[in-house]
Formats: C-alpha cells, sequence, structure tokens
C-alpha cells in the first residue's frame, strides 16, 4: 500500500499524532508512555509559549488509514536571533521498522528546509534544546529516565542512511552513591571557610520570587552553551508549573553572592516507573497512584548545575556537588543520573568522572545542508 504524508489539523489528527508512539512501543519493556492530557496541553499553541516566538507543523506517515511514522517541523526564531543562524529543526520522529516511511517524513523535512530558505536542517528537537532532544545512539537495556528521549536502535541507521551527519552527542552519566569522595569532602571544607557565597535550598514557599531567581540564572549561566535557546519568563514559567509537582526542594540548591543570584541546581525525582504503569492516563484514579509512587522514588536525575560567568571558580558548583551528593546519602538513594553533558564539555565530564559517574547513555543530535 502507498504511504501518504497528511499535515495533522484539528484535534483528531493531533490525537492521533500524540498516541502514534503507544503503537509503535506497546512490546517495548523500556518505553514511557507520556501523559496524553499533558501531550495536549504540549502542543497547544494557546498554552504553550513556545509558540510564541516559534512555528511548528506537524505531519503524519499513513499507510491504509493507519498511522505508520510522525515527524514535527520547527521553525525557531528565538535560537536563530540569539546565533545569529538560520536553522531548520525536526523532531518528535518515530517510524515503524520500513526506511521508505523514514525517507518519506526526511524527505518532508528538507524540502519544507529549503523552501523556508534555512541553511541546514537539524535534529532532532522535541522541540528545542529546552524540551527532549536527541536520538538515543547508545544505552537502550535500560529504560531512559524522565525527560529524556528514547527511540529503537534502527532510527540511527535511518537517519544516516539518509543523510544525517552527526553534529553533536549529549552524554548521560549514572553515579553509584555510596560515599562522599574524600577529594570532594576536603575541597567543601576549604570552600565553606572562605565563606564568599551563601548556598541554600529552594524555598517552595516564596516560588514565585523562586522562579524569578532560576530564569535569571539560567538565561546567563548556559547562555554560552552549544545548542542554547533563550527562554522568555512565560516559557520559563510553563515548565516551572509543570516541574512544581515534582520538584522536592531539599535537592534544589540556589547560590547568592552578597544577595545577588549566582547559580543553580535542580534534581528530579525520575517519575518513569509511576508513568509507565500509569500507561498516559491520570484520571480518575491516576493521581493517587502518582502521589504514592512519589514518594518511594529511589533514582533521581541531577538535570542542571550552572553558575553565571562572573561567579565561576569560586567553589559554587563544588558545594552543590557536595551537598546534593550529601541529601543522596541522608535519605538512602542508591544512584543517580546526571544528564545531559555536550560531548565537548570536558570541565563538567572530567567532574563527573572524578566523582566516579560513569556515561552510560548517549543521544545524537545530527544535521544536514
Amino acid at each position: 500500500m502507498p504511504i501518504e504524508l497528511v499535515k495533522v489539523a484539528g484535534p483528531r489528527d493531533l490525537e492521533c499524532f500524540i498516541e502514534m508512539p503507544g503503537l509503535l512501543y506497546r512490546n517495548d519493556p523500556h518505553w514511557v508512555s507520556p501523559l496524553k492530557f499533558e501531550r495536549k496541553i504540549f502542543f497547544d499553541p494557546a498554552k504553550n509559549p513556545f509558540f510564541d516566538t516559534a512555528e511548528v507543523e506537524l505531519y503524519l506517515a499513513l499507510q491504509d488509514g493507519k498511522p505508520v511514522g510522525r515527524i514535527a517541523l520547527i521553525d525557531d526564531r528565538t535560537y536563530n536571533e540569539f546565533h545569529n543562524e538560520c536553522a531548520g529543526f525536526f523532531g518528535m520522529f518515530e517510524c515503524v521498522e520500513d526506511f521508505n516511511v523514514a525517507k518519506l517524513l526526511l524527505d518532508k523535512a528538507f524540502s519544507w528546509s529549503r523552501e523556508k530558505k534555512f541553511d541546514c536542517l537539524r535534529g532532532p528537537m522535541n522541540l528545542s534544546t529546552n524540551h527532549e532532544c536527541g536520538l538515543l545512539v547508545e544505552g537502550f537495556d535500560s529504560t531512559p529516565t524522565f525527560g529524556m528521549p528514547y527511540n529503537p536502535a534502527f532510527y540511527k541507521d535511518f537517519f544516516e542512511q539518509w543523510g544525517l551527519e552527526k553534529v553533536k552527542d549529549l552524554l548521560s552519566f549514572k553515579l553509584k552513591l555510596d560515599k562522599i569522595p574524600e577529594y570532594l569532602s576536603r575541597a567543601t571544607k576549604k570552600i565553606r571557610l572562605r565563606n564568599r557565597f551563601n548556598l541554600r535550598r529552594l524555598d517552595m514557599s516564596r516560588f514565585e520570587e523562586e522562579v524569578q531567581t532560576i530564569w535569571d540564572i539560567y538565561n546567563s549561566a548556559w547562555s554560552r552553551n552549544w545548542g542554547f535557546a533563550p527562554m522568555s519568563e512565560a516559557e520559563f514559567w510553563f515548565a516551572a508549573k509543570e516541574m512544581k509537582k515534582v520538584v522536592n526542594p531539599r535537592y534544589c540548591f540556589i547560590a547568592e553572592v552578597e544577595g545577588q543570584p549566582a547559580g543553580f541546581s535542580l534534581t528530579i525525582p525520575d517519575i518513569n516507573p509511576i508513568l509507565k504503569s500509569l500507561k498516559g492516563k491520570l484520571f480518575p484514579f491516576g493521581w493517587a497512584q502518582f502521589l504514592y509512587g512519589l514518594r518511594k522514588v529511589k533514582f533521581w536525575r541531577v538535570l542542571t548545575l550552572g553558575v553565571k560567568k562572573q561567579y565561576q571558580r569560586q567553589g559554587i558548583d563544588v558545594l552543590m556537588y557536595h551537598d546534593t551528593f550529601q541529601e543522596f546519602l541522608d535519605n538512602g538513594v542508591p544512584y543517580c543520573e546526571m544528564s545531559w553533558m555536550l560531548e565537548d564539555n570536558e570541565p563538567m565530564l572530567m567532574a563527573l568522572r572524578r566523582l566516579g559517574g560513569w556515561e552510560y547513555k548517549r543521544h545524537r543530535i545530527y544535521e544536514v545542508s
């Protein structure tokens, strides 16, 4: 049967777009279904501020009326203006194990990028580096942590057979939490004696003020990173409201120098085992199951840790590593993931390896000109 490419238009098409991965992964033990109501909000331009400065086209590949693939095409004006680039992006890629389907989707993405006069096509981005991004190319033997993408191994072959080339790898590290390294304990004592900054936990009673503080740090501390896309205040708030449902202030630190925000770290529970049991549905009884499962999480993801440029090399990052590690030990957390890191961010990679971490998953960003 011929394969037909259809642009998503209307609620019924969007529902099909959202549910398509569930058909593809129904027998995969490592795939975790996102919450369907959350995906509908995410793709709603009236609710997700990302769409204020971006245009997104969604496409479904149909064969005999049934979905066999999907793709999103993204014109991210914020990214291009910030980096002075002219790049088009693709993401949300899924397809059955048929190269003809992959080719149809990627051909569409490429022709779209040419029509838009972009210099290159890059992805996968779901929908930007501030969301899930990268194609899993190593580490298929375990379930992904919350916020990290997952895909079949054959996607890599399909991408490269089509002509996409690697532009950057994103690394995930795993760390066994049994004892704080001696060098870290010694360094922490020296840093505390200098008393050059204050490190405190997130104050949930002042959540709005704290979000403003973190937003200020985020757009400064990460601005020099490859692939960084600044977040508007509205976009940051959109993400923060979702994060508030799972964040535990014990694992979130804010550094201040003379009262000025200088850095922050955010560690979140891996709620994917809970989401897997919910199978994409939170109603009618899922909230109770979710909240019960949240109390029993034993695997955590260090999501972000950054310091503003003018406050670096003062030991702020060292102290955040130490206090997060100590919190894990105090609460009996056996392992954590630190993700993601750029493959060429040597200072960060060296720090993680010295802590005892090892690379266990790798995601890849591709590009074609």
